[in-house]
C-alpha cells in the first residue's frame, strides 16, 4: 500500500473516531426528558356502624364507595448532569366552588377530579461540590425524609402532613411550596437543608409580608442510623410567631427491613385555649416495612398518636395502619390492602375500623 494511501486510510480512521466520540459526547449531555403517571384509586369499605367517623349523617354519605385520591402527571428535563427541570400536575376530589346564585347566595360545587399544579422548579446541583439547589414551587423538607422512609404516600400521608386530615387541627404544614431550597452533605455522615418560601403552601397566594424559614440536619452516627432534626418558623402578626419542632429516627441496618419514627410540637402564638394560655400541638408516629420479595411483596405497618390541644382533656387520638404491598404482575400496578383503625380518648367515641384497597398505579 502506498505512502498516499495509507495517509488517506489513517485520516479516514481518524474522522470516523471523531465523528462516533462527538456523537457519544453529544448523546452523553443531550437533554434527558421523562413523562410519568401516578394514580391512587382506592376501594373503601367501613367495617363499623358505630364510631364517630362512620356515623355521619351528612346527605349522600355512603360508607362504601370507589374514588380517585390522587393523579400525578410528571414532566422531568434533565437537562444536563447538573441542571433540571419538573413540572408536575396533581388531582384530587377536593370540591371547587364554581358558582354563586346573586339571588339566593347559594353556591355550587364541583366534585370532579381538577388538576392543579404541585411541581415547578428549577434544580441545579453542584455549583459547589455536593450541594442542591432549587427555585419555583418545589416540594418543603418538613416531612420528605420521613415520607420517602414511610414508602406508601399512596395508602396514607405522613404524621405531620396528615395532621389535619385526622383531628381537623391546623399546623400550617404543606407538601409543597413557593421558594428557594440548598442542601449540602458537606461531610459523608452529615447533610444539612436551608428553605425559605412563602409559607402560604402551593394552593395559596402569598398573603402576608412575612417568610416561612425551615431547617433541617442530618446525621449517620451508624452505618444504617439516620438520626434527623427540623425546625420551622414563621411570623403569623407583628408580635405572633409560629414554629415547628421534630426528630425523626430511620433504622435501615437489616436487609430489607425499614423501621422509622418522628415526633414533632407545633407552637402557634394565635392558639389561645380558653384559660388564656397557648396550647401545643404534637404527635408521635412510629412505622416499619419489611420486604418479602423485591418488587413483588411486602408489608407494612404503622402507629400514630394525635394530640390536638395539649389544654383539653381526653382529646387525643391513636390510628393503627396495617397493609400488604403486592405487585402480582408488575411494578407499575400494585394492590394494596390495608385496615385503618382509630381509637379516641374520649369515652363517648367509639372506635372505628375502615378497610381499603387501594389500587397504585405508576407508568
Amino acid at each position: 500500500m502506498t505512502e498516499r494511501r495509507l495517509t488517506a486510510l489513517a485520516l479516514l480512521v481518524s474522522a470516523t473516531l471523531a465523528i462516533a466520540a462527538a456523537a457519544s459526547a453529544q448523546t452523553a449531555t443531550a437533554p434527558q426528558q421523562t413523562f410519568s403517571t401516578t394514580i391512587y384509586l382506592d376501594w373503601t369499605h367501613f367495617l363499623t356502624n358505630s364510631g364517630p367517623v362512620t356515623t355521619v349523617t351528612a346527605p349522600g354519605y355512603k360508607n362504601d364507595y370507589f374514588a380517585f385520591r390522587r393523579a400525578y402527571f410528571t414532566y422531568e428535563n434533565k437537562i444536563n448532569d447538573n441542571l433540571r427541570f419538573r413540572f408536575r400536575l396533581d388531582a384530587d376530589n377536593t370540591a371547587n366552588l364554581t358558582s354563586v346564585d346573586i339571588n339566593t347566595g347559594a353556591t355550587k360545587k364541583d366534585d370532579k377530579l381538577r388538576p392543579f399544579m404541585k411541581h415547578l422548579y428549577l434544580q441545579y446541583d453542584n455549583l459547589f461540590p455536593n450541594t442542591s439547589f432549587k427555585v419555583g414551587m418545589a416540594d418543603t423538607i418538613t416531612f420528605k425524609l420521613a415520607e420517602d422512609r414511610w414508602g406508601y404516600r399512596s395508602v396514607a400521608k405522613t404524621l405531620v402532613d396528615g395532621f389535619k386530615d385526622i383531628t381537623g387541627v391546623e399546623i400550617d404544614a404543606t407538601s409543597a411550596d413557593i421558594g428557594v431550597s440548598f442542601s449540602h452533605n458537606p461531610l459523608k455522615y452529615f447533610r444539612y437543608q436551608v428553605q425559605v418560601t412563602n409559607g402560604s403552601a402551593y394552593s395559596h397566594a402569598e398573603n402576608d409580608k412575612w417568610k416561612k424559614l425551615m431547617l433541617q440536619g442530618q446525621i449517620i452516627p451508624l452505618p444504617g442510623l439516620s438520626l434527623v432534626g427540623y425546625y420551622d418558623y414563621e411570623k403569623q402578626t407583628p408580635k405572633a410567631k409560629a414554629e415547628t419542632i421534630k426528630f425523626d429516627g430511620y433504622f435501615e441496618k437489616v436487609r430489607n427491613l425499614v423501621l422509622s419514627a418522628e415526633y414533632f410540637v407545633y407552637r402557634n402564638d394565635l392558639y389561645v385555649a380558653s384559660s388564656k394560655a397557648r396550647y401545643d400541638v404534637s404527635g408521635l408516629s412510629v412505622f416499619g416495612r419489611y420486604t418479602f420479595t423485591p418488587d413483588r411483596l411486602a408489608a407494612f405497618a404503622r402507629y400514630d398518636y394525635y394530640e390536638p390541644n395539649n389544654k383539653v382533656g381526653d382529646n387525643e387520638i391513636s390510628l393503627v395502619i396495617a397493609g400488604l404491598d403486592w405487585a402480582p404482575f408488575h411494578t407499575s400496578w400494585k394492590l394494596q390492602p390495608n385496615i385503618w383503625f382509630y381509637q379516641y380518648a374520649d369515652s363517648k367515641k367509639r372506635d372505628d375500623v375502615v378497610f381499603n384497597l387501594t389500587f397504585f398505579m405508576s407508568f
